[in-house]
């Protein structure tokens, strides 16, 4: 049986991306690839269950390229994102699901031992209740990004649109550390305050939750809070912030306290933010970013 600090589990998707302005071009997209880039990139080791067609398998050779370990359950189709920008404010945009590889199931997770089982969705299609209740039966420690449960798609247009969860108070209580970003938080609590938001969700069974927003990130801990400003000098690496985060965050919390691990992962999404991609520093960028932070 193989052993890992932490398991990414989620789909891998093609995102057909539509500027506002400019040709129309496909990227590979997806909360585990992001998340699992960063965490190997600062020494950890990591596996990555995804579900998506064998056809497609090409697309994963980045991240075995980098000592990943990636399990793939066959499915009949690869996750497809269609991402339309309307306006020139890359924030405003329309997303479709036109693709999806479906549900994961408990049969399909491959026989590991991992001190974090994180589930990086992209959408709600992709962990029922269930499945998350059977990974907790097997003792899995489970971190959770909210975005698979927000982000909810309609059945006939395809379209994602951002709701509420009503099984949210059930899926915190089974979950150790969750992450959201501002509007997902906003959207389960009806608060835009990070903390106020935090403390709200802070009574819903989980101990540790971490928000990001455009100018920072806030951890809240055992009911006290931690938060971090960015210190990166562009956002065209604006997407993946906060699955990079989140990453970052739980492999530096392994070893040390939620105040250091929010520095730390403030730090490596600063850097990561100034370059589009996937993080590709290195763990002594970061600590370089951490100290000339302080020294400001």
């Amino acid at each position: 049986m193989k052993h890992y600090d932490i398991t990414f589990v989620g789909h891998m998707c093609m995102d057909e991306i539509v500027p506002y302005e400019g040709k129309t071009y496909i990227a590979v997209g997806s909360a585990v690839l992001c998340g699992a880039v960063a965490a190997t990139r600062i020494g950890k080791k990591v596996a990555v269950v995804t579900k998506m067609s064998s056809d497609d398998a090409n697309i994963l050779e980045p991240m075995k390229e980098l000592g990943i370990d990636v399990f793939l359950v066959p499915a009949a189709q690869t996750t497809h994102m269609r991402v339309i920008h309307p306006t020139a404010d890359v924030d405003v945009r329309q997303m479709f699901q036109e693709k999806n590889a479906g549900f994961f199931t408990i049969e399909e997770m491959p026989d590991i031992q991992t001190k974090w089982l994180h589930l990086a969705g992209i959408t709600d299609r992709e962990f029922t209740f269930d499945f998350i209740a059977g990974l907790k039966k097997k003792n899995f420690h489970l971190s959770t990004d909210m975005q698979s449960f927000v982000r909810q798609v309609d059945p006939k247009t395809r379209e994602i649109f951002f709701k509420d969860v009503p099984d949210k108070k059930a899926i915190f209580g089974l979950i150790e550390c969750i992450k959201l970003d501002i509007v997902e938080a906003k959207i389960l609590t009806g608060m835009d305050n990070l903390e106020l938001a935090a403390m709200a969700m802070d009574e819903w069974g989980c101990s540790e939750i971490v928000i990001t927003q455009s100018e920072g990130v806030l951890a809240r801990v055992s009911a006290v809070t931690y938060y971090e400003q960015f210190s990166n000098s562009s956002i065209v690496g604006r997407t993946g912030r906060g699955d990079t985060t989140f990453a970052a965050y739980l492999a530096r919390r392994m070893e040390y306290c939620e105040a250091e691990s929010l520095k730390f992962a403030a730090a490596l999404v600063s850097i990561k933010m100034e370059t589009p991609g996937p993080f590709r520093g290195t763990f002594e960028d970061v600590l370089a970013r951490m100290q000339q932070k302080n020294n400001i």
